[in-house]
Order: C-alpha cells, then sequence, then structure tokens
C-alpha cells in the first residue's frame, strides 16, 4: 500500500481479491500497510491507520498480528508495525504463533512467521 497513493485505490484492489477469493479455502494477505495503529500493536494510531481499521472491520477480516517485542518495520526515520498478516473468517482458527523474528532480513521489514 504506497504511502504516496490514495489509500482507497488499494482498498478497492483488497475488494476484488476478495471477491476473486470467495467461496474458496480461505484468504490471507501479508500487506505493507504504511499505517499505524494501536488496534495492530503499534504506539500510536494515525489517519491512514484509522482507515484501515474500518476497512477491515467493515470487510470482516482479522488481523493476526500479535504483540511483540519487535516491530514489523525499523529503519533510520523510525518503526512501527505496519506489516499486516489479514485473514477471513474461513482461516481464522486456521493461523496461530504468529510472531516478528528478531532476525534482521535484507531490507528494513523483519520477518514474521
Amino acid at each position: 500500500m504506497d504511502i504516496r497513493k490514495d489509500i482507497n485505490d488499494d482498498f478497492n484492489k483488497l475488494d476484488e481479491i476478495i471477491k476473486a477469493t470467495k467461496g474458496g479455502d480461505g484468504l490471507i494477505i501479508a500487506v505493507d500497510s504504511n499505517s499505524r495503529s494501536t488496534m495492530l500493536h503499534d504506539r500510536t494510531t494515525n489517519t491512514r491507520g484509522k482507515k484501515v481499521e474500518y476497512y477491515l472491520s467493515a470487510k470482516q477480516l482479522y488481523v493476526m498480528n500479535e504483540a511483540s517485542e519487535y516491530t514489523t518495520f525499523e529503519s533510520r526515520t523510525g518503526k512501527s508495525n505496519n506489516d499486516l498478516t489479514i485473514v477471513d473468517d474461513r482461516l481464522v482458527a486456521k493461523v496461530s504463533d504468529w510472531k516478528c523474528e528478531a532476525e534482521e532480513s535484507c531490507s528494513d521489514h523483519r520477518y514474521i512467521m
């Protein structure tokens, strides 16, 4: 979800993905939301974070992220939990033990298991 673009465009893309997977075995989305929300285990909530919260609630999607001593994103400019693991009701009971790894990746985003 490009921070330089209107987040509603990303929501429209997600709507298409949800529509395409309807009737399947379930939906899991891993996304860099470029948003901040205390609901997503971040220290603060910004405007994009409020929009993400509302969208997920309206679409009955679930964030599987759990509280962690590590943030999903960290760079010289800051750190946050903007990388989300999102599932629908068909998978919510099947995803467990979500964690953000301490090991550094080749980017400013940590590995999520």
